[in-house]
C-alpha cells in the first residue's frame, strides 16, 4: 500500500507584530545634544524666516492682483495676468538683458584683474603689506560713497581723474556717465570687487605646494608653462568661488545704478532691482513690480542653486575625470 505524504498544515495564527520600537537611553541623550547643539540657531532662524520668508509671501499674494496706488479701490484678483505682462514687456527683457551684461562683465574683469594681482602679491618685495592694504580698500569703501566718487572724482567731463590721465592722448571732455552709462556703472562695480577677488585667488596661490612648483622648474618648464599646467588648474575652484560668490551679490546691485545714472538714459543701465523699483515707487503698480520680483528671485535662486551645486562638487573632488 503506497502513502501519501500531505503538506504541512498553514499555521492558523496570524503573524507576529514586529515588536515595539525601543528607545534606549543612548538615543534620547543622542537627541537632546542635538536639541542642544541646534537651540542657540532657533533664534536666527526664526529672525530670518519672519524677515525674508513673510515678505516673499506677500509679495506673492500683491503679484495676483491688479494695485495701482493711484486708483483708489483699484486691487482686485487678477490671477496669473501680472506674470504675462511681465514676460510680454520688452523694457523687462532689454533690463534683463543688461543685468546680465553687468554681471557677466563685471565678474570677468574683476577675476582677470583679482588674477593679475594676485600674482603680483604673491611674490615678496619692499612694501608689500602696504601695497595689499592699499589694493584691499575699496572693497572696503560703502557702495553709496564708491558711486559718488566715480560720478564726481573720477568721471566728470571737467574736473574727472580720467579725463585728465587721457588727455594727452586726445581723449578731450568726455562726459562718460551720459555717453557710456552701463560701461561707466561696471567700472565703479570692477573697482569695489577686484580686491574681492584677489584675496580669494591670493589665498589659492598660497595653499599651492610650493615643491611642485620647484619639482617642475628643475624638469625644464618655464613660468608659463608652470602657470598653464599648475598654477592655473589649482585655482581653478578658488576662481569659481569668486565667480559665483560675486554673481550672487551683483544681482542686487542698486546703489550704484541710483547714485550715478538713475537707469538712465531711458533703461540703458537699469538693472532688475532699480526697474522693479521703478514700477513700485513710481510708477505705483504694486502687482507688476511684486511680480517682477517673483520672476527675479525664481530666476536667480535656480542658477545660484545650480551654480553652488557645481562649485560644491569641484571643492569635494566628485567631478568626472577628464
Amino acid at each position: 500500500m503506497s502513502e501519501t505524504t500531505t503538506a504541512p498544515a498553514a499555521s492558523e495564527h496570524p503573524a507576529a507584530e514586529a515588536p515595539p520600537a525601543i528607545v534606549t537611553r543612548r538615543d534620547q541623550l543622542s537627541r537632546a545634544e542635538a536639541w542642544r547643539r541646534r537651540g542657540p540657531l532657533l533664534p536666527a532662524l526664526i529672525f530670518m524666516v519672519v524677515v525674508t520668508q513673510v515678505p516673499f509671501v506677500f509679495t506673492l499674494y500683491y503679484s495676483t492682483q491688479s494695485w495701482n496706488l493711484v486708483r483708489a479701490g483699484s486691487q482686485h484678483f487678477i490671477g496669473l495676468q501680472n506674470y504675462a505682462d511681465v514676460f510680454h514687456d520688452s523694457q523687462f527683457r532689454q533690463v534683463a538683458f543688461n543685468t546680465i551684461i553687468m554681471i557677466v562683465g563685471t565678474v570677468i574683469i574683476a577675476v582677470i584683474l583679482g588674477l593679475l594681482l594676485a600674482l603680483l602679491l604673491d611674490r615678496a618685495f619692499l612694501g608689500r603689506g602696504i601695497v595689499r592694504t592699499l589694493l584691499i580698500t575699496p572693497f572696503l569703501v560703502t557702495p553709496v560713497a564708491a558711486a559718488l566718487i566715480w560720478k564726481t572724482t573720477m568721471l566728470d567731463p571737467v574736473f574727472g581723474l580720467v579725463n585728465f590721465v587721457l588727455k594727452p592722448f586726445g581723449a578731450g571732455q568726455i562726459d562718460w556717465v551720459s555717453k557710456y552709462p552701463l560701461p561707466a556703472v561696471m567700472a565703479d562695480l570692477v573697482w569695489q570687487w577686484t580686491p574681492f577677488m584677489m584675496l580669494l585667488i591670493l589665498a589659492g596661490l598660497q595653499s599651492m605646494p610650493r615643491d611642485i612648483v620647484e619639482a617642475a622648474r628643475v624638469d625644464g618648464a618655464n613660468s608659463l608653462q608652470i602657470f598653464r599646467e599648475l598654477t592655473l588648474p589649482h585655482l581653478r575652484r578658488f576662481i569659481e568661488l569668486g565667480a559665483v560668490l560675486g554673481a550672487i551679490y551683483l544681482v542686487n546691485t542698486f546703489d550704484a545704478v541710483y547714485m550715478m545714472t538713475s537707469g538712465g538714459p531711458g533703461i540703458a543701465s537699469s538693472n532688475l532691482p532699480f526697474y522693479i523699483y521703478q514700477r513700485a515707487f513710481l510708477g505705483f503698480d504694486i502687482g507688476q513690480a511684486a511680480a517682477m520680483g517673483v520672476v527675479t528671485v525664481i530666476a536667480t535662486t535656480v542658477v545660484a542653486t545650480l551654480a553652488l551645486r557645481l562649485l560644491f562638487t569641484s571643492f569635494t573632488g566628485k567631478e568626472a575625470a577628464a
